[in-house]
């Protein structure tokens, strides 16, 4: 047990653009993604699911941020729209957590979301422990109804976030951590 502590005291995100290939076998993806689905889920509703851009898919969904975001920005300089394509293609592999809550009498909304966004963090650890590096993100092709669309995201989901997996090119930077005296009370 002292070496799972060990990991969660040391665990930090790998910037996207700080990653390479190779990305996670099929065995070690279906690990990560059991992980993802192992996560607190009161009433057993299940308020979450998965979509994996690999290989083509992540141009391919880079294509549609590009497109939606040019519409939203038709005087965007071409440069712009070309960065919008490649938001998915720094990673070998990126794991998209969908959120659909569901009407319940016991488990509001709230506790539904947070269900997906353990999800994230499980998915973010299992890829860390397996060696690889992890990123949690969103941007705002995340929060656009189109751009969600274009994704596959039906109108009452929303995206918890895209969790960019990849092998570390570096050594990753820890950042400040806050001090506990500054975030814990007790009551």
């Amino acid at each position: 047990m002292p070496d799972t502590i060990e990991f969660l005291k040391t665990r930090r995100s790998v910037k996207p653009r700080e990653m390479s290939g190779p990305g996670p076998s099929p065995a070690e993806l279906d690990s990560i993604l059991t992980i993802g689905a192992r996560v607190p889920d009161h009433g057993k509703l299940t308020p979450w699911r998965f979509i994996v851009f690999e290989g083509d898919a992540r141009a391919r969904a880079g294509d549609v941020i590009a497109a939606v975001f040019a519409r939203h920005h038709p005087d965007a300089p071409v440069a712009d729209i070309e960065a919008e394509k490649r938001r998915l293609l720094e990673a070998p592999l990126v794991i998209a957590v969908v959120s659909l809550t569901k009407p319940h009498p016991k488990v509001p909304a709230w506790e539904q979301e947070l269900s997906a966004g353990a999800s994230c963090m499980n998915i973010v650890s299992a890829a860390t422990a397996l060696g690889y590096g992890a990123n949690w993100l969103t941007g705002w092709y995340a929060f656009d109804r189109d751009a969600l669309e274009g994704l596959g995201l039906k109108p009452e989901e929303k995206l918890a976030g895209f969790i960019h997996i990849g092998t570390a090119t570096k050594p990753s930077e820890d950042r400040p951590r806050p001090a506990l005296a500054e975030i814990v009370t007790r009551f």
